[in-house]
């Protein structure tokens, strides 16, 4: 088994504030091994309980993303003498970089949110920001591969609507063996190959576990979204079907789908990795302090 990175004391044992009764003083996340519906539900109430802090940080970043993406289109169009084809090329290609971007953001902020709501511990957006900082070497390596096999495996079930269930369950099998990197790396301080290799050994024995919470949390945020993706359809009621205004609220709309998508699943992460520590390690059995010796 890989151990906790050095430097980081007491990560083996429950975490601070941990004790008898403690679900009765009302913390987010219990600190025991979790039920599955739990591992969905207790995303939610974490959400809950940060909503304030989330949106103060992932707001800002959805505003700049999408004014960004609605400067390059115009730019592209305008380059492009307003062609379709530009314009649209402009709008996809912008859209989807900041996409990105906005996703490593908002993993780089809820997952130390959603630890310190874990540990019972105050985090102000200074503290959010700075963990982002601390970890965002390891955190593009673990963006990249993300994307990388996300495209492997779904580009080639795509063509075919047969096989695009399958290819989507099988990303889910190899999303569970990293499900917990992104906890590993902010509460463990680990490099990005020591946090791969952790996360899989806390995954063990539960992959199809974690794969199928992985597709169920995203069949129940497709339905969630419902609503948003009606936004634009709402908006262009009073906007008309005027151009900029359409490409403007899809764009937003794809980019507050992403933002919120991402926050779910980050706090998903964490509440899981506690259940896998809870299991492997025995991370709610305390240890009282020793007391003194004869």
């Amino acid at each position: 088994m890989c151990p906790a990175a050095p430097g980081r004391a007491g990560l083996s044992s429950a975490p601070a504030g941990f004790g008898v009764g403690s679900e009765a003083d009302g913390e987010a996340v219990p600190i025991r091994p979790l039920g599955f519906r739990e591992l969905l539900d207790l995303p939610f109430a974490v959400l809950q309980s940060e909503i304030r802090l989330l949106a103060g940080l992932v707001a800002p970043a959805f505003v700049v993303a999408a004014a960004a993406v609605v400067a390059i289109t115009a730019a592209g169009s305008a380059a492009t003498d307003g062609s379709d084809a530009g314009t649209a090329g402009a709008a996809i290609g912008s859209t989807a970089v900041f996409a990105w971007l906005l996703r490593l953001f908002v993993r780089g902020v809820a997952t130390p949110i959603g630890l310190a709501a874990v540990h019972r511990r105050a985090i102000g957006w200074r503290a959010a920001l700075a963990g982002l900082r601390a970890e965002l070497g390891p955190l593009l390596a673990f963006q990249a591969m993300y994307t990388l096999i996300g495209i492997a495996v779904l580009v080639p079930g795509i063509p075919l609507l047969i096989t695009l269930l399958p290819a989507l369950v099988w990303l889910g099998r190899l999303r569970a063996k990293r499900f917990a990197v992104l906890p590993v790396l902010f509460e463990e301080s680990a490099s990005y190959r020591v946090a791969v290799a952790r996360a899989k050994v806390l995954a063990a024995g539960a992959e199809w576990q974690l794969a199928w919470l992985w597709v169920y949390l995203r069949a129940l945020l497709l339905v969630l979204m419902v609503p948003l993706l009606a936004i634009p359809l709402f908006l262009s009621d009073f906007s008309g079907t005027h151009r900029w205004a359409v490409i403007s609220l899809i764009t937003a709309a794809v980019l507050l789908i992403t933002a919120f998508t991402e926050v779910v699943d980050s706090i998903t992460r964490v509440v899981s990795y506690v259940d896998r520590r809870c299991r492997r390690e025995g991370w709610d059995i305390r240890i009282p302090a020793g007391g003194p010796t004869r």
